[in-house]
């Protein structure tokens, strides 16, 4: 009999268990690589608890990416793509999602400035990034499919983050690209577009938002295990593009209201 009642306390565990093991509203998490200001945060909501992320911020390493000037100075896109990247990821956490930033900078963390300095220390969580362009895409869909294969989750997605250069002139709204006949990406970058579309409506009426959606075979988009949506937030050379970068409450709201597209497309 005591036998008995042991193994029905131990399924009603193992049944309960999960469940509170979601629910970390109001834990206290850290994470190092936010900077030693913002490296505590509150998880404020379950709304992600279960998914699962593989943040990824264009070039860094030996290479920069784009360049565009402002005031003189150089603006990096590895920089502006970086930052925006770590405070998307922690919006993600606040929301109780497990996230994996695969481009680090042990030493940056998320920056308030406005002329954010270069710099060649971003790592692919720790190795190296190579300066040929195509060992460095390979290196960081190794990473992201070497977790993609150990993660439980089973919603899990890539978010690759990119600044484009056009002719200063050229002023772009963020825009979206998907995999080649990818369902799930489409649907996830036309979640994203339409939370775009609702705060530019809210925050500027009257403006519009000319973002679009769009399919390209793109290596990092065709090679990763993980459903995925590579986003250009703007034309770094462009003097009104470069506004949503430089601010940094710019920064912020762009993180947020890609985390907002996320969670409206996650279903549990």
């Amino acid at each position: 009999m005591k036998a008995l009642l042991l193994y029905f306390i131990f399924v009603l565990l193992s049944l309960l268990l999960p469940i509170q093991a979601q629910n970390n509203k109001g834990q206290t998490r850290k994470e190092p690589l936010f900077g030693k200001a913002l490296a505590n945060y509150t998880i404020a909501s379950n709304d992600l608890s279960g998914a699962c992320f593989y943040l990824v911020a264009g070039h860094g390493g030996p290479d920069p990416g784009a360049i565009g000037i402002y005031q003189g100075r150089p603006l990096h896109e590895d920089e502006y793509a970086y930052d925006i990247i770590l405070r998307l990821a922690r919006e993600l956490m606040q929301r109780g999602a497990k996230v994996h930033i695969i481009i680090q900078d042990k030493k940056d963390g998320i920056r308030e400035g406005r002329i954010l300095p270069n710099s060649k220390r971003e790592t692919c969580m720790g190795k190296e990034i190579p300066l040929n362009q195509t060992d460095r895409l390979y290196q960081r869909v190794a990473k992201i499919n070497e977790l993609y294969r150990k993660d439980k989750s089973k919603y899990k997605r890539a978010i690759f983050i990119h600044i484009d250069s056009r002719s200063a002139s050229k002023q772009t709204d963020v825009y979206f690209y998907h995999a080649k006949g990818s369902k799930l990406g489409k649907q996830l970058a036309n979640k994203i577009r339409s939370t775009f579309e609702a705060k530019y409506k809210k925050h500027q009426p009257g403006r519009g938002f000319t973002g679009t959606v769009s399919e390209r075979n793109l290596y990092v988009l065709r090679n990763t295990a993980p459903v995925g949506v590579f986003l250009e937030l703007g034309n770094i050379r462009n003097k009104q593009d470069q506004k949503r970068l430089i601010i940094p409450s710019n920064r912020q709201a762009l993180a947020r209201w890609i985390a907002d597209g996320i969670a409206s497309d996650y279903k549990p």
